[in-house]
């Protein structure tokens, strides 16, 4: 998801041999305008306490490791050379892809065997919650 799923589409276009089938959430092909000024104001004070909680449970390097997270997130708003897939770049995943947004409608089209599944109103963590057995449930018929 996010970030993982962004790596695994550096991992499907440089070695397509490795990856037999992908399902990504909430990756992209390249970050648009909305998300790069997002991504320039984006600061952990800005979550919910809820969330700033369960950062703080799942990051064992505590705060310097958070406010490294959020730098590097700012730091993609200006980067142009990282996420920047052509679609002839694209175009050499040899996996069956899964994609859960808008942004993906190019990504389908580019990639051969590709199966678009939006989750609408999903948000960016669209596969969370009480969503999250239907997600199971299609993304594995998927993969099988």
């Amino acid at each position: 998801m996010s970030g993982g799923g962004n790596v695994l589409l550096h991992v499907a276009t440089m070695q397509p041999d490795r990856v037999r089938a992908m399902v990504l959430v909430s990756a992209t092909s390249h970050f648009p305008d909305q998300a790069r000024a997002i991504m320039r104001n984006y600061t952990f004070d800005l979550l919910p306490r809820e969330e700033q909680e369960k950062m703080r449970r799942r990051h064992p390097g505590g705060q310097a490791q958070i406010d490294t997270i959020f730098a590097q997130a700012r730091a993609f708003a200006d980067s142009y050379d990282d996420l920047n897939f052509a679609a002839q770049d694209l175009a050499k995943i040899t996996a069956r892809p899964f994609y859960p947004l808008q942004i993906s409608v190019d990504m389908a089209t580019a990639i051969p065997q590709a199966t678009l599944y939006i989750v609408r109103g999903g948000g960016h963590g669209p596969i969370g919650g009480e969503r999250w057995p239907d997600f199971v449930k299609t993304a594995s018929a998927f993969l099988l």
